[in-house]
C-alpha cells in the first residue's frame, strides 16, 4: 500500500528573540484590533510592552482572564466586545489556552447562533475573523494548527474543533519571553508536547521513512531537555522546547499516519470534572493505557525503545521510560495523587459515553470497560 497524505499550514512563523514588531506586517493599519490574554502575566515579563509598542499606531482594544482551560462562558463574553467595536483582527497573546479561546472567538463571533454548534459537531465554521499570535508558552502547537479545546462550565464538558478558518495568518515565538514561567508550566508544556507526538507515532506500523524518523527526532529531543532539566532557565532550553512543541502538533507528523488520541479524549474528562491540568491528564493516562494496549501496540513500542530511549528491552522497560521522564519533571503518573473522589472513574466514563467515545484509538477498540481498565490501572 503506498503512502499518501494531504498537508496545508498557512501560518507564518517568526521565531526568535526580539520577533514581537513583525506582528505589523501582518495586521492591516485600519485594523481594529482586539487584543486577548489570560491572567496578566505578560505585563510583567514584558511581553504587553513590546505588543502594545509594535501596535501604537493602531486602534486596539483588550480583553483578559481567558482560563488556563478556556470556557466557552469567557470567551461569549469577548464576543460580545467584538460585536460592540466592530472588531477587524485579534490577537492572541499566551499559550494554548488563550490561542484556543481566539479559535472559538473569531468563528462565534460571526457567527448567528450558538457557536457551541462548533464543539458538538452540528455546525461547521464557515467564516472567521483573521487571528495572530504572540506565543508566551510552548505546549499545544495550537498557533500553528486547526485545533481548538474549549470546556462548557455549565455541563462539565470539554469538546474541541478544527477547521481551516481557524489557522493563524501569523505566529511570534519568542523563547526568552518563557524565561519567568513557573517550572509548573515548563514540565507540562513539555509533556503536553512529548504526548502529542506519541499519539501520531505509537499507533500502526508505516512506510515513511520521514514521519517515523521526524517523530523519533522530536521524541529524542524532549528526552534531551528532561534530562537537561536543571538548565530550563537557559536561553537554548527554552528555544528546543518552543521549536519541539510546535513541530509536535502542526499537522505534519500525522499526514498520512493511522492517529490515536484516546488518551487525550480520557484526560479531557478528567480535565473537565476535576479541572486538572490538560498535560498532568496525559501523563496519568498515557502509560496505563500503554500497559492496557501493549499488544496492539507492541511493534512502535519496542521500535520508539530501541529509536528515542536507547533501550532493547520489552514493552514494560519502555513504558518505565516513559513514566520516569514524566516524574522527572515533577508530574505524577498516579490518579490517586490529584484531587478527585470517589466518583472519578464513574464520571469519566459517563463523559465518555455521552460524548459517544465509546469506541476509541487507533484501532477504535478502546470501549468503555477498557477504559476503565485504565484508569484503575492509573490510580497506583
Amino acid at each position: 500500500m503506498s503512502f499518501t497524505y494531504d498537508y496545508y499550514n498557512p501560518t507564518t512563523i517568526h521565531f526568535g528573540k526580539g520577533k514581537i514588531e513583525a506582528i505589523t506586517k501582518h495586521i492591516p493599519k485600519d485594523n481594529k484590533v482586539l487584543i486577548v490574554y489570560g491572567g496578566g502575566s505578560i505585563k510583567k515579563n514584558g511581553v504587553y510592552d513590546q505588543v502594545v509598542k509594535a501596535l501604537e499606531s493602531y486602534e486596539f482594544f483588550e480583553f483578559s482572564g481567558v482560563e488556563a482551560n478556556p470556557t466557552y462562558e469567557t470567551m461569549n463574553k469577548a464576543v460580545e466586545v467584538i460585536k460592540e467595536n466592530n472588531i477587524d483582527f485579534v490577537l492572541a497573546v499566551g499559550g494554548g489556552s488563550v490561542i484556543d479561546g481566539c479559535k472559538y472567538l473569531i468563528a462565534a463571533s460571526q457567527y448567528e447562533g450558538d457557536a457551541w454548534d462548533f464543539l458538538d459537531g452540528s455546525a461547521q465554521v464557515e467564516k472567521a475573523l483573521p487571528l495572530g499570535v504572540v506565543l508566551t508558552l510552548a505546549a499545544t502547537g495550537s498557533e500553528s494548527n486547526t485545533g481548538a479545546v474549549l470546556t462548557k462550565r455549565e455541563t462539565n464538558e470539554k469538546r474541541f474543533f478544527h477547521s481551516v478558518l481557524s489557522f493563524p495568518k501569523f505566529a511570534v515565538l519568542d523563547p526568552s519571553v518563557m524565561a519567568s514561567l513557573s517550572d509548573k508550566q515548563l514540565a507540562n508544556g513539555l509533556v503536553d508536547a512529548f504526548v502529542h507526538t506519541c499519539e501520531q507515532y505509537i499507533t500502526k506500523a508505516n512506510t515513511s521513512l520521514l514521519h517515523d524518523g521526524y517523530a523519533q527526532t522530536i521524541l529524542k529531543g524532549l528526552v534531551t531537555l528532561a534530562n537537561d532539566w536543571e538548565n530550563r532557565r537557559e536561553l537554548v532550553w527554552l528555544e528546543n522546547l518552543m521549536l519541539l512543541a510546535n513541530q509536535a502538533l502542526n499537522g505534519f507528523i500525522g499526514t498520512g499516519v493511522t492517529q490515536d488520541w484516546a488518551t487525550h479524549f480520557i484526560g479531557h474528562e478528567l480535565t473537565a470534572y476535576y479541572g486538572i491540568d490538560h498535560a498532568r491528564t496525559l501523563a496519568i493516562v498515557q502509560p496505563s493505557l500503554l500497559r492496557v494496549l501493549k499488544e496492539d501496540k507492541k511493534d512502535k513500542i519496542l521500535k520508539m525503545g530501541t529509536e528515542v530511549f536507547n533501550i532493547n528491552e520489552d514493552e514494560e522497560a519502555v513504558i518505565k521510560a516513559i513514566e520516569n521522564l514524566y516524574e522527572k519533571v515533577g508530574i505524577s503518573t498516579n490518579l490517586n495523587d490529584y484531587e478527585i473522589d470517589d466518583k472519578v472513574i464513574e464520571n469519566v466514563l459517563s463523559g465518555l459515553k455521552i460524548h459517544g467515545m465509546t469506541a476509541i484509538g487507533e484501532n477504535a477498540n478502546i470501549t468503555l470497560e477498557t477504559s476503565e481498565k485504565i484508569l484503575k490501572m492509573s490510580m497506583k
